[in-house]
């Protein structure tokens, strides 16, 4: 897989809530995954009509596979593009938000509170286990979805 690019995922892998487009992610190690920390981009083929008026963030079978994908591949938020959007796209696929047009998305503030905490100890967890260390783009992905770390948080973790 190349350090950077875009992953396609088709209608009927979606459907099946299949994650056969990520599968290339799994044999890396967690160095060469952290490798690619904001270079991946999610292009999901899922057709529209021209008046469904919905955000992708909006669609029930793209929210399971997010979830699923989400749950079964931790560190796939550490590799999504933050700056197109691809990192706040994948965390609306699983928090409530609320979107408007001038404002972009908004998420609800204590669902990303408790899922960006846990993010973070989950994540750091791993990546120390392996003897690496992502504190500071975990910092930035934090920073790209509005939540603002206190300068204390990693006190007193090991």
């Amino acid at each position: 897989m190349p350090p950077a690019g875009s992953i396609p995922i088709q209608q009927q892998q979606v459907r099946e809530r299949s994650l056969a487009p990520l599968e290339p992610l799994f044999s890396l190690e967690p160095e060469q995954l952290l490798q690619r920390s904001d270079s991946v981009e999610l292009q999901f083929d899922w057709p529209r009509s021209a008046d469904d008026p919905r955000e992708l963030s909006e669609i029930a079978e793209l929210r399971l596979w997010s979830l699923r994908a989400d749950a079964l591949c931790p560190w796939l938020p550490l590799l999504l593009e933050r700056s197109s959007g691809q990192l706040t796209r994948h965390v609306a696929m699983l928090l409530p938000h609320s979107f408007s047009r001038s404002e972009g998305i908004r998420f609800a503030p204590d669902s990303l509170e408790l899922w960006m905490t846990h993010r973070l100890f989950l994540l750091d967890h791993w990546s120390r286990g392996h003897g690496l260390n992502c504190r500071g783009n975990l910092e930035q992905m934090a920073a790209v979805l509005g939540f603002e770390l206190d300068g204390s948080f990693w006190n007193g973790l090991s």
